[in-house]
């Protein structure tokens, strides 16, 4: 058979967009959970959405599970379980869940006392065997065990921060620990402590799940080293972000709304250090406010931080060599008191929760100058304080 050259066009079309090698890849959609406060609103606790990397809408599944003030959540790596700060006071609690991705229903496995007051941030350790809580009022950070079937076991370690207290009185007046995460290597676990405006480090034993001061280096006769990361006075710290091509961490002052880019030298001796502290809020600004969140995009390329007073996103260029920031924008976030925001599996989106007005307004980033653009709003979901991503299969 002859064939025209109009059929072979049609032919080599039809393979290039079928053949796996050329064809484009799906569109990605996300299954999203999000925290809210529920003791002065209607609230019930934790919600399903259905976010579309296409479109950047969200779709409302409904109520993913019913518990007290989940203000905290994240999802275990093997995709199974979920994990949420109960933040209620000396009543404060860690809930475990089981995921069923398809119904995007959570189901309670286990609650357990947080051993602390007012938990607001969590995570695992680099075997995914431990979970790691950060007690804000109280100032102490636990370890709980993750057990085979998900549950929570007996906390494994307790330790309350101490050092000297920040020079604000009314928001330093004790330790406050506000956010917790390991190490790279997974042999230490960083603490950002609100009330000592330091970042602590603490050796951790992942064969016992246990916290100790530290290190201790033989290099230095035994001695225990204070490798702390240390803010300056009033600073606040809040959260942390590792730069994801390494040797940096930032960190996020939420009394001072600033940024404080510090160098960390090695894997063992680890020597934190201050070369750059940057405003978050936009040029002029002088009313009240409290920075919340702070990420960067997979790239490594740009930082985000959200502004709770100013009500805005800031902008900042990542520096590839030596990575310093520049502010590029603070961007408002269409509603009141930005608490959190997440950066979506595509790198494509970023979404910050409104706490104040009941609203997750949806960003797209520019690859290319990391500027933020307004896609879309979803309304009515009293007091979005947390919000994280389940890829869809």
């Amino acid at each position: 058979m002859k064939l025209t050259r109009r059929c072979c066009f049609i032919l080599l079309s039809v393979y290039l967009t079928t053949c796996p090698a050329f064809s484009q890849t799906p569109i990605q959609k996300s299954l999203v959970f999000v925290g809210t406060y529920t003791d002065k609103t209607d609230s019930k606790g934790i919600y399903a959405y259905e976010f579309d990397a296409a479109t950047g809408k969200l779709t409302p599944k409904g109520l993913a599970a019913e518990t007290s003030n989940p203000s905290w959540l994240v999802l275990h790596p093997n995709g199974k379980w979920a994990y949420a700060a109960n933040e209620s006071g000396k009543q404060s609690s860690i809930s475990a869940f089981s995921i069923d991705a398809k119904s995007a229903k959570l189901t309670l496995l286990n609650q357990l006392p947080a051993l602390g007051e007012d938990p607001c941030h969590l995570s695992f350790d680099k075997t995914g065997k431990f979970l790691f809580a950060a007690n804000y009022t109280s100032g102490n950070v636990v370890v709980f065990p993750i057990l085979p079937d998900g549950k929570l076991g007996e906390h494994t370690s307790s330790v309350k921060n101490a050092g000297a207290l920040g020079p604000n009185k009314e928001r330093q007046e004790a330790p406050h620990a506000h956010w917790i995460e390991p190490s790279v290597d997974g042999r230490s676990v960083y603490v950002a402590d609100l009330g000592l405006d330091r970042v602590i480090r603490y050796s951790f034993d992942a064969a016992k799940g246990t916290l100790s001061p530290g290190p201790v280096l033989s290099n230095f006769s035994h001695q225990l080293l204070d490798l702390s990361a240390k803010l300056a006075p009033g600073t606040g710290p809040r959260h942390v972000v590792f730069s994801p091509r390494g040797g940096d961490m930032y960190v996020l002052g939420e009394i001072q709304s600033t940024v404080t880019a510090i160098h960390l030298i090695g894997l063992d001796d680890e020597v934190p250090t201050r070369f750059q502290t940057v405003s978050a809020l936009p040029k002029g600004f002088s009313g009240r406010n409290e920075a919340a969140e702070i990420a960067v995009d997979p790239s490594g390329k740009f930082l985000y931080t959200s502004n709770r007073g100013a009500d805005t996103i800031a902008v900042f260029n990542v520096q590839q060599k030596g990575g310093r920031l520049k502010l590029a924008a603070n961007v408002p976030t269409g509603g009141k008191e930005p608490r959190h925001f997440a950066i979506d599996p595509t790198g494509r989106f970023l979404l910050a929760e409104n706490q104040n007005s009941n609203s997750i307004v949806v960003f797209r980033i520019d690859s290319a100058t990391g500027a933020l653009s307004q896609v879309s709003t979803t309304e009515g979901i009293p007091s979005p304080v947390c919000l994280v991503f389940y890829p869809a299969d």
